[in-house]
């Protein structure tokens, strides 16, 4: 019988490192990142990315993958991971996905199938962004989706694009097309970290300071170097735009940084959202001394 597939969910700044390194362990797996972000090369401090001397030698996959410069797709990304499950499986590993990216974590253990993409009609509707603006494009969503555009921000223009441009080329709603609640493979479990919102916030606001102690700043002047401004997706991460907006002179540094929590604390309820919408997922809480544990108990579940 093949090893489970195990995804940790559950919101940013929430314990999910943690408790994969140590599931990881009990299992004898290798970890999967399904962080939309931490394929970035050189993006480490502004997204928590793990560093190597901390992950007790236990393989790490879909980490720094791309340049700052280059487009990341959910269908690319689904590609790669089921990719890695299968090798990893293959030597006999547990693999362990981690990872605060609904879409991508659903992409990749749910039946989800991309509808193809047309140059002409993709560049119409990226220079009407440019023209008209995120918002008022998503109100276009909105009128012809509405499903779709209250799960979109108005200031994801890309996702905004994407949306219509399945619309477009499909004559369906772009929520038809996402995944159902029906893992591909069976052997499939998501153990989701349970934490009160205070204590969310808390630790949202320590990580923000001790990204810009430990030289967030500087890791953005570096990228910007090589031509993160450039990026379709990557300048859109949460706290490196806000970087950006400071050194571009437009906000003070303290402005910026309270601006990251904001973001960050506004992106974890959206997280929360997404998760607790899945009445597959395991719930442990973040600081029970047996979650690892339950987790594995509902792990073992599944044989």
């Amino acid at each position: 019988m093949p090893q489970p597939i195990v995804a940790l969910v559950g919101a940013t700044a929430s314990g999910k490192t943690g408790l994969s390194l140590d599931l990881a362990e009990r299992l004898g797996g290798e970890v999967v990142n399904t962080d939309a972000m931490q394929v970035y090369r050189g993006m480490d401090v502004g997204t928590a990315k793990l560093p190597v001397a901390e992950r007790r030698g236990i393989p790490h996959h879909l980490l720094d993958r791309l340049e700052v410069t280059e487009p990341a797709t959910v269908a690319q990304f689904q590609g790669w991971a089921r990719a890695a499950i299968g090798d990893i499986r293959g030597r006999g590993a547990t693999p362990v996905l981690v990872g605060g990216s609904a879409l991508y974590t659903r992409a990749i253990v749910d039946p989800f199938e991309f509808p193809g993409t047309d140059e002409g009609v993709r560049r119409e509707l990226e220079e009407e962004l440019e023209r008209v603006g995120g918002p008022a494009l998503h109100a276009r969503l909105a009128g012809v989706d509405p499903a779709a555009a209250a799960q979109i921000e108005p200031d994801n223009g890309r996702r905004v694009v994407r949306a219509l441009e399945v619309i477009s080329l499909t004559g369906r709603p772009y929520g038809a097309g996402l995944p159902r609640l029906e893992y591909v493979d069976p052997l499939t479990v998501q153990i989701g970290v349970d934490i009160d919102r205070p204590t969310l916030d808390e630790r949202i606001a320590r990580r923000v300071d001790e990204m810009f102690a430990g030289g967030f700043v500087q890791e953005v002047e570096r990228l910007l170097a090589r031509g993160l401004d450039d990026g379709l997706t990557a300048r859109r991460a949460i706290g490196y735009r806000e970087v950006v907006g400071f050194l571009a002179g437009d906000r003070t540094l303290a402005l910026a940084i309270e601006q990251t929590k904001t973001a960050t604390r506004r992106f974890a309820r959206r997280q929360d959202g997404w998760f607790r919408k899945d009445p597959r997922i395991v719930w442990v809480a973040y600081d029970d001394p047996d979650r690892v544990d339950q987790a594995v108990g509902a792990v073992k579940a599944l044989s």
